[in-house]
């Protein structure tokens, strides 16, 4: 006769289990706050790394600030010199050559403290041939230098509906010389611009009028955004070819491309309310590993929710596409600026000013360090003829991962149209009919029937483990399919 006892220890040891199982952020990322100036409303708006381990931050208030001691062990040791103030709410710093260069909403500028007494004391405008009529919301957004030296500008509509100023909805390159080149139209309201590990230039752009819901938008020079706006602005300008065609109001993507030469679609759309509501800063990780198995993959800030998408992008026919990922959470302010130093840390900077967000304060400055755990994740979707092929960040279990009913996949696009945002709408429901294991169980292939060119196509692994028996930190990823491989 088994003991009384002997099936509850059984249940017990099966709970303990899953919870030994369960993963969690403070498994593999360590967040924590960094102490700003007593009394300062430091709601951030950049973030730029400089030498000695030295960091320079704006507020939007207009002040920019030297942060000493925010890569060290102890952070209570933090200082922090008031560098220059007076300025235009920046959304964009680096430094170089003992230089800081600044975005700010009516021009591009650089500082330095010429006498080493810790000011800026040489203020240099490089261009300010944008207009700016005062409205809240006429944004500018700026780059680190690309490799010729240009400093690329997203500029935001008056309002973030009309563009009534000069180059408003443009992305305009600024160059060494100061010279301002008109470089991409269509832009509607962006909340921060970096590069890929490649070098091309992507911006954020948030859901509204023409943007059925945010995303990841690549910035070809050429190309129109999609929103038509600022398209009288055309007729200033010979240095990117003529006046697109207007869309077509209440339409699709797919069926404007075809319409319109010059459209670039968005690369990966964020799904409005399940992954982002309001996306912002870029970086690329290129630390060789220092943040996890996450080489070349785009992290991209969230405001309205606090926290960092992960984002793999692919080239297909020509088109930038990819998937975006949860990643990670619990900041303290919705997140702005996002920088990767060299050790592979992150420093966001928050703010709920104008736009609310989750967490328990107005304003933030925070890291994350990678603890050197590797969570159980889906680490890339690429897109097949056929299907998709998922890599994963250990090996699977075969058993879990070879059956079509450990995933599910659905497909939707958007209203392209005037008014502000979109429904999902043109539902599908595309069907997994078979799975192929890798022989090293890092891959998984999914042959799927009814993909829809165009579509986001979302994937959920609910029911994949890993050899270990751990489940998906995340389990489901939404990939933006502008071309099906040929």
């Amino acid at each position: 006769m088994s003991h009384p006892f002997a099936s509850l220890r059984g249940l017990l040891f099966l709970t303990l289990a899953g919870l030994a199982q369960a993963q969690q952020q403070s498994d593999f990322y360590t967040r924590e706050e960094i102490p700003m100036p007593p009394g300062e409303v430091m709601e951030l708006g950049s973030i730029a790394l400089m030498p000695d381990q030295k960091i320079a931050v704006t507020s939007r208030r207009g002040d920019l600030w030297i942060c000493t001691g925010a890569y060290g062990p102890d952070l209570t040791k933090v200082t922090w010199q008031k560098f220059a103030e007076g300025l235009h709410e920046p959304f964009g710093m680096f430094w170089k050559d003992g230089w800081l260069y600044l975005t700010q909403r009516p021009e591009v500028t650089r500082i330095k403290d010429s006498d080493g007494d810790g000011r800026g004391d040489i203020f240099e405008t490089l261009n300010s041939d944008w207009g700016s009529k005062g409205d809240y919301h006429e944004y500018a957004f700026g780059s680190d230098a690309d490799k010729d030296g240009n400093i690329w500008v997203v500029l935001c509509l008056t309002g973030s509906f009309t563009a009534d100023v000069d180059w408003r909805g443009w992305c305009v390159r600024v160059t060494p010389k100061g010279e301002m080149i008109p470089t991409c139209s269509g832009i509607r309201s962006p909340g921060g611009i970096g590069f890929n590990a490649e070098g091309d230039v992507f911006y954020t752009d948030n859901q509204g009028p023409w943007n059925g819901s945010s995303s990841l938008k690549w910035l070809k020079p050429g190309s129109f955004q999609g929103n038509p706006q600022g398209n009288k602005f055309y007729a200033n300008t010979d240095a990117i070819g003529k006046r697109p065609v207007e869309p077509k109001d209440q339409s699709r993507i797919i069926a404007e491309r075809k319409r319109i030469a010059e459209f670039v679609p968005p690369a990966v759309v964020f799904p409005h309310a399940k992954v982002g509501h309001s996306p912002s800063g870029i970086v690329a990780d290129t630390t060789g590993g220092k943040f996890g198995p996450w080489e070349k993959q785009l992290y991209v800030g969230e405001q309205t929710k606090s926290e960092v998408q992960r984002v793999c992008l692919e080239k297909v026919n020509g088109l930038y596409q990819g998937a975006v990922f949860r990643f990670l959470g619990g900041f303290e302010a919705g997140i702005v600026p996002i920088r990767q130093a060299e050790d592979g840390t992150v420093f966001v900077g928050g703010t709920n000013r104008g736009w609310a967000s989750s967490g328990s304060k107005p304003f933030t400055f925070e890291r994350v360090r990678w603890n050197g755990r590797t969570p159980f994740e889906m680490q890339n979707i690429s897109a097949l003829k056929d299907g998709f092929e998922v890599t994963f960040t250990e090996p699977v279990d075969a058993d879990s991962a070879s059956k079509p009913g450990s995933y599910s996949m659905a497909a939707w696009t958007y209203i392209y149209q005037a008014e502000y945002g979109s429904p999902e709408v043109d539902q599908a429901t595309p069907k997994i009919t078979a799975v192929t294991v890798s022989p090293d169980k890092m891959k998984v292939r999914l042959k799927v029937d009814g993909l829809v060119q165009g579509h986001v196509h979302h994937l959920k692994a609910k029911g994949v483990k890993s050899a270990t028996g751990t489940k998906l930190w995340h389990d489901e990823g939404w990939y933006t399919l502008n071309e099906i491989p040929k």
